[in-house]
């Protein structure tokens, strides 16, 4: 079934503003916070979390792009990646992630399997695609948020509500 133009702008804006709410958190994410370990996953701390947003498109846009010309961005280190390295990857893997909707817009709604897509959990259909990144993506950002509560260093209130303010962040 063939997507209107309308429809395909609405992934792309909805996917942009969805990018920019992660980028907003990880901005305000404090220094002291940045480096501890989630409580209850002593192998992941509350940067490799922020990290895993990144390298998890990368490898998607690997996967999903394969064959289609769209570059895959640099991963990042989880172990010594900035908070302003971080948001300056996640807008270069926000483009590729965008690259595969506008791929799957361009036929007819679907992205093009690829060769390397074996998972073969997720339909390919961009309304699909689109919700397991933002799923993905927000369940994430729920993890630092709990993790901020539970090590005693609960996020500031205007950071809580900006994440909430998608017009806000959409207008960004």
């Amino acid at each position: 079934m063939a997507r209107s133009p309308s429809n395909q702008n609405s992934a792309l804006v909805a996917w942009n503003t969805n990018c920019r709410v992660s980028e907003f958190l990880i901005e305000r994410i404090p220094a002291a916070l940045w480096r501890e370990r989630i409580p209850g996953i002593p192998t992941r701390t509350v940067r490799s979390v922020a990290a895993h947003l990144h390298n998890a498109r990368c490898r998607w846009v690997k996967t999903l792009g394969a064959g289609q010309g769209i570059a895959r961005p640099k991963r990042v280190d989880p172990r010594t990646v900035t908070p302003r390295q971080l948001v300056s990857a996640l807008k270069q893997s926000s483009r590729g992630i965008a690259a595969i909707l506008q791929l799957g817009i361009a036929h007819g709604g679907e992205v093009p399997p690829s060769k390397a897509y074996v998972w073969r959990n997720l339909q390919l259909d961009v309304e699909h695609v689109l919700t397991y990144f933002v799923g993905h993506e927000a369940h994430h950002r729920g993890q630092i948020v709990m993790a901020a509560r539970q090590l005693g260093q609960r996020l500031p209130r205007s950071v809580m509500a900006g994440s909430w303010q998608w017009r806000t962040r959409r207008r960004e």
